[in-house]
């Protein structure tokens, strides 16, 4: 049974991770990853880099290579990804189930402002602040490029892309990152107001952290809706389960013996 996992996140990752670890008799694993980071972090299995032309070229793959289960376990806001993946899951008939980290939820003391998009984000910041951590990705600047008025330093992996703010400083950093470096770090650049997407996950939360303690407030954009009638899981372990429950179902499966569960 072949799976592939449209991946490039931890979460991606951890399942690949687990499912070499369990190494399933009768399971192929590829993992696809877009290729838009310059070093990623190389999961177990069989690895593909690059997109597929859309969802109808998603279909095509899938059928070319005999996929029986797609996992769309790509970062929350790759909302045309995921988009496509429900696609060509509909056209080919596969089965497909999305992996998604839970997303942040404010608690006492936060002081959060939601934005729609980017250029909702952008909108905002002249009544919040003037120096400003955009930890939004190295894609999307334009969105804050009119804003010459406001200082702001850019985090991402790899060099933003333009057009990018006027005033600006870049930190090409990988999480995850500590609490106690988050801190130094609005210190050290005097922060009045950090913007963020709601990604989730551990690896860059310390910032959230770091914010309330400081009373900053924080833009945070809100996730892409989910292709409809797509199920979601929000744990790696039970991405894998899905996996060797369709493996025990699968023709070969009864012509390796019987099945154990548990």
């Amino acid at each position: 049974m072949h799976v592939l996992i449209l991946g490039g996140t931890t979460e991606a990752r951890r399942l690949a991770e687990r499912l070499a670890a369990e190494a399933l008799p009768g399971l192929r694993v590829t993992n696809s990853l877009a290729g838009r980071v310059s070093a990623p972090r190389t999961p177990p299995g069989e690895v593909r880099v690059g997109g597929f032309g859309g969802a109808g070229g998603l279909a095509a793959w899938l059928h070319e290579h005999t996929v029986d289960l797609l996992i769309d376990a790509t970062h929350p806001f790759a909302g045309t990804i995921s988009s496509n993946a429900a696609q060509a899951a509909a056209i080919t008939h596969v089965p497909l189930l999305a992996l998604r980290r839970p997303g942040w939820v404010p608690v006492e003391g936060d002081v959060w402002h939601g934005a729609g998009s980017l250029a909702e984000a952008a909108g905002l910041l002249p009544s919040l602040g003037r120096r400003v951590f955009l930890t939004t990705g190295r894609t999307g600047l334009a969105a804050f490029a009119g804003l010459d008025d406001l200082w702001f330093l850019v985090r991402s992996v790899d060099p933003p892309e333009a057009p990018c703010p006027s005033r600006m400083e870049v930190l090409l950093e990988r999480g995850p990152f500590t609490l106690d470096g988050e801190r130094e770090l609005l210190r050290r650049h005097r922060i009045d107001v950090l913007v963020t997407k709601d990604s989730g996950g551990a690896a860059t939360a310390p910032k959230l952290t770091a914010a309330r303690e400081a009373g900053l407030p924080v833009v945070v954009v809100r996730r892409p809706a989910m292709p409809e009638g797509v199920p979601v899981v929000t744990e790696p372990a039970r991405a894998a389960r899905w996996v060797r429950e369709a493996l025990a179902r699968h023709p070969s499966a009864r012509r390796c013996g019987p099945h154990v569960s548990g």
